[in-house]
Formats: structure tokens, C-alpha cells, sequence
């Protein structure tokens, strides 16, 4: 996420901001070490690996809209168009764009889009009443899937390190989740490098979040980067916790540990998705989060969903 940018409609949604989450990832890379950020020669091949008679559907493929945020603001309709040029049918929400729920569905509507799954962060104390609020927004809108964004940064912008914090964010997963089911709505949390930072009794946090909550109420949408930037390979963590993961952002990552457009860095999507089935995975998700940032342009994250979308739907592993 952009540093020192809060998501869009980050007031209606109660979203937490992402402000310092860049910044962040270079104090967990120097706790970790340069190697953690890129793994080993044996899991950081080329991107588009192996070739084979397996696919991600083309219907599964969605795009995360906080990548494309500057324009949006801009032109609502007119982006959202061009993402269904694209070839993108369903999209993930960061907010509404300053719309109100039906404003918004009525915007995809007309572009022939479907947000199927939304970012909105759980009140903190958590509040039951506001919650619900947020979930009867989604309804509006649509979605299928409700994710947590990001967690792990102490007011001060350093990461969190107390395994209470992380138990007690669990709990609160597991109330939203539950209220989530009611509604009929799956809840999921989204990671970034912090939950795999040492805590000071040397687990991680994503460990914690793992074992405290509730498998039937909160599932993971797995951030390949950022996973790859915690030090741990996405494999791995589907090995760990089979059937959790319904949900990936698929981003690259270059030789520097930043941002790449898919098919530009070092990740092998292949070797991950071919344990899609054993992951759960039933989305797709596009993702770059400096997209439109100095000194990309703005146009570049209209560039970032072209060759994201076509470089999903042509992976052959």
C-alpha cells in the first residue's frame, strides 16, 4: 500500500491506514536479512515457470482497486469500463470512492463488473453495531468476500512484536467472522511481511492468527509478495494451513525486493498455483500497490491490469 496514504473512503469504512506499511518493510527486512526477501535460487525462478496443461480460469481472475486509486478518483465510470475491456469481470474494493454502497454497485453495474470481495478493516476496540453496518454495506455492493487488510504496526510505525496484540486481534476475527457467516458473507484476513516478523516469544504472528481463529469463520488471502517478503515461501504456509487459503494477490517481486508487474520479476506463480486445489484458492487477485506512485506515472497502473490480466489468463503450469 502506498506509504502515508490511507485507503479510499478510509472514514466510511473504518479502514485502519496503511500509512508507513512501505517504510515497515524495510525495518522487517533488515531484521530478517537480505535473503529472506528473495528466497533461494531453488524458489525464486523465473516467473511464468513450468509449462503444462493447467490454468487459472479466467473467471477467477480479479483485480484489487486500490491499484488503480488515482484514477478512480478521477473517472469512476471510465476506468472501471476500461478494466472490463481488460477482460476483468469481478473486482475487490478498497472503499467506495467517496459513493455510497448503491452508488457504487450501480457503477460496476454499468460497467459489467462484479465486486465479489471488499477491503474493510474490523472496528478497533471492536463494535458490533459499526460492523454490521459495514456488512450491510457489502451486501449492497454485493460482495462475496469480506477481507481484513493489513495489521502489525505500533502507533510509533514500528512492527508489532507482543503476542497478546496478535491473540487479541484474533478474537476480534473470530467475532467479525462470526457476524460475517450470519450475513452470509465470508470474512477473511489479508497479510503484509509483519505478521511473519519473530514476536518476543519467537513465533509469528500469522502463527498465532492461524491457530486462534476459527477455520469455519476466517480464511487467508495470502499476499504472494508480501509472504516472499516475510521471509517465508508461499508454498509453505498453503502446506501449513490446507483449505484456508480462498483467496491470493498476485503480485511480483523484483530483484530489489519492490514491485514488479506480473511476468517482469522473480516469483513463480506456476510452482504456487499448482497447489491451488490443496490452498482453496478461488480468487485470483491482481495487485501492485505502488501503481500510479512516483515515479510510475499514473497510466502505469492501467499498464499493471493489462499485463496482469493477460499474463493470468495465458499461465500455462
Amino acid at each position: 500500500m502506498e506509504q502515508g496514504t490511507t485507503p479510499p473512503d478510509a472514514s466510511r469504512s473504518g479502514s485502519l491506514s496503511r500509512r508507513g506499511v512501505l517504510r515497515a518493510a524495510g525495518v522487517s527486512a533488515g531484521a530478517l536479512g537480505t535473503a529472506g526477501l528473495l528466497g533461494t535460487p531453488a524458489t525464486a525462478a523465473p516467473a511464468g515457470g513450468p509449462t503444462g496443461r493447467r490454468r487459472v480460469p479466467s473467471d477467477r481472475i480479479s483485480i484489487q482497486l486500490y491499484t488503480l486509486r488515482d484514477q478512480l478518483a478521477v473517472d469512476l465510470p471510465g476506468t472501471l469500463a476500461e478494466l472490463r475491456r481488460i477482460g476483468y469481470r469481478r473486482v475487490e474494493h478498497a472503499g467506495f470512492v467517496g459513493r455510497t454502497a448503491a452508488e457504487f454497485r450501480a457503477a460496476l453495474d454499468q460497467a459489467g463488473l462484479r465486486a465479489t470481495s471488499g477491503h474493510a478493516s474490523i472496528p478497533q476496540p471492536f463494535d458490533a453495531d459499526a460492523w454490521r453496518q459495514t456488512l450491510a454495506d457489502t451486501a449492497v455492493v454485493g460482495c462475496r468476500y469480506l477481507v481484513h487488510p493489513w495489521f502489525g504496526l505500533d502507533a510509533d510505525g514500528n512492527p508489532i512484536r507482543d503476542p497478546q496484540r496478535y491473540r487479541d486481534l484474533a478474537r476480534d476475527l473470530n467475532r467479525a467472522g462470526e457476524l460475517a457467516t450470519r450475513a452470509g458473507i465470508r470474512f477473511g484476513y489479508h497479510n503484509h511481511q509483519l505478521e511473519f516478523v519473530p514476536l518476543t516469544d519467537g513465533r509469528t504472528g500469522f502463527a498465532i492468527l492461524a491457530e486462534q481463529t476459527d477455520p469455519k469463520l476466517v480464511h487467508f488471502e495470502l499476499d504472494l509478495f508480501w509472504t516472499w517478503r516475510g521471509a517465508h515461501d508461499p508454498v509453505d504456509v498453503i502446506r501449513a494451513h490446507r483449505g484456508r487459503i480462498r483467496q491470493v494477490h498476485v503480485k511480483d517481486l523484483d530483484v530489489n525486493g519492490s514491485f514488479a508487474d506480473l511476468g517482469d520479476g522473480l516469483v513463480d506463480f506456476g510452482r504456487i498455483f499448482a497447489h491451488a486445489k490443496e490452498a482453496g484458492i478461488d480468487e485470483y487477485i491482481v495487485e501492485r500497490d505502488d501503481a500510479g506512485t512516483p515515479p510510475r506515472a499514473p497510466a502505469d497502473a492501467l499498464r499493471t491490469a493489462r499485463v496482469g490480466f493477460t499474463y493470468l489468463d495465458t499461465l500455462r503450469y
